[in-house]
């Protein structure tokens, strides 16, 4: 597994993120509309959320407020809908 950095951090949040849901990568390659055809659960985007925060504050050397924001700008650019 290579080194997380700033550069990457998206990358592996995403990678991390379909893999809850079953997903790989490759998979948003086929489907252009990937952001609204899959979705994830309640329960496992607070997981994400929690591992997603702790990893970007470790990477970004931040206090909490500041890793939010940068996680906030993650899930609306790249983060999967929430199904009900």
């Amino acid at each position: 597994m290579e080194k997380i950095t700033r550069e990457n951090l998206f990358k592996h949040l995403l990678v991390y993120q379909l893999d809850l849901v079953g997903k790989k990568l490759i998979d948003t390659l086929d489907d252009d509309h990937w952001h609204f055809n899959f979705t994830i659960t309640r329960e496992k985007s607070e997981e994400f959320k929690k591992y997603a925060l702790k990893l970007i504050r470790k990477t970004y050397k931040c206090n909490k407020g500041k890793g939010e924001d940068i996680l906030i700008t993650f899930l609306k650019e790249l983060g999967l809908r929430i199904k009900n």
